[in-house]
């Protein structure tokens, strides 16, 4: 029997104590990626590394998730959070502008526009987002992917509105990428936390961002990692940043970064599309038995599965060893291509007790 990608890449890079099922909290390491970060640990230990890391990583990881997201490495940023990037882009809106955003949406997508204090914050219920945008509206924040309850934004509609009344568009594809494909190059702006479904260790995060709307970003983080010629820039004040969006890099957590170049030639390896066909049939299928023993998820074709006033029973779960989360009283399981039809199994005749 062929064995698929998804199959090979299960057996060689992955193996959980759990059935985990908790990726919208945090990806599993793969094998590749977490052995370059001991890698890089051991070196930092020994004092054989003339640095804390190699900046190709850096830039290796860099245009990982340029592939992935369908640009070219020249409009990938790079950074520790998302909070960072939002705010860059936060900073870029003259005061008075509005920012529309879905009611709930994820704190780390609103809350640098908010705490300014002189910009027009408007929620209004994902279903209605593109309806909702108008002529005054700056700009449009939204998941992809809603970190509550896995619901997917129409996303074609949002822009379609934007287009039409001259708003720029910021997506959050941290709950998305790697498992919904991604085409960064059709909004203004897109921030993503690495360490969800792009698998990579916590503090690694990217922004993208348009030729045109570069512009109009300050380079909040103009250290001597976003100059130009980096090493001839560390005294003084950087004479020249980089030309393209490498002049919003936040200085790194390289071992973030030696881990975040490996999971992404993973995710390459196997293809996001095949990754999208495996979770939504498993998400399907947890769907459709949880239905059988009186459980109604939130509809929708996402890789996440969210069961409404579920919530309590997280901790019951996890005593079984069933991996999930709670969130906004959802019982919330998210599925990756380390999962399999058994993982759902396991995960119904958990909540069947």
């Amino acid at each position: 029997m062929e064995t698929s990608a998804i199959d090979q890449a299960r057996a060689t890079e992955f193996a959980s104590g759990t059935t985990y099922l908790n990726t919208s909290t945090c990806g599993l390491l793969p094998r590749r990626a977490l052995e370059a970060v001991k890698a890089l640990a051991d070196e930092c230990a020994a004092g054989v590394r003339g640095g804390a890391g190699s900046f190709d990583a850096v830039d290796g990881a860099r245009a990982g998730f340029a592939r992935i997201a369908g640009v070219t490495p020249a409009r990938v940023a790079v950074g520790g959070s998302v909070a960072a990037h939002v705010g860059i882009v936060a900073a870029s809106l003259p005061a008075g502008a509005e920012v529309l955003a879905p009611a709930g949406e994820f704190s780390s997508v609103v809350s640098p526009f908010a705490v300014r204090g002189d910009l027009k914050m408007r929620y209004v219920p994902l279903s209605g987002l593109a309806e909702a945008v108008r002529p005054g509206t700056a700009l449009v924040a939204f998941s992809a992917a809603q970190s509550a309850d896995g619901r997917v934004a129409d996303l074609d509609a949002v822009r379609a509105a934007a287009a039409a009344h001259g708003a720029r568009t910021m997506l959050d594809a941290s709950q998305s990428a790697g498992w919904l494909p991604l085409d960064a190059g059709a909004y203004d702006y897109t921030v993503t936390g690495g360490y969800k479904f792009l698998m990579c260790p916590r503090g690694a995060s990217f922004l993208t961002v348009t030729e045109e709307a570069q512009e109009t970003l300050p380079p909040l983080y103009a250290g001597w990692v976003a100059a130009e010629d980096r090493w001839n820039s560390t005294y003084g004040p950087v004479e020249k940043l980089a030309a393209d969006a490498r002049r919003l890099d936040e200085a790194v957590a390289f071992l973030a970064y030696h881990g975040a170049e490996q999971s992404l030639d993973l995710l390459a390896e196997v293809g996001v599309d095949a990754v999208y066909a495996h979770v939504t049939g498993l998400a399907a299928r947890f769907r459709e038995g949880l239905a059988s023993i009186g459980h109604e998820a939130v509809p929708g074709t996402s890789a996440i599965v969210a069961v409404p006033g579920l919530g309590g029973r997280e901790p019951d779960l996890a005593a079984a060893g069933v991996m999930v989360s709670a969130r906004a009283g959802n019982l919330r399981a998210a599925f990756h291509l380390y999962n399999t039809g058994a993982d759902v199994d396991r995960a119904l005749d958990a909540l069947s007790c």
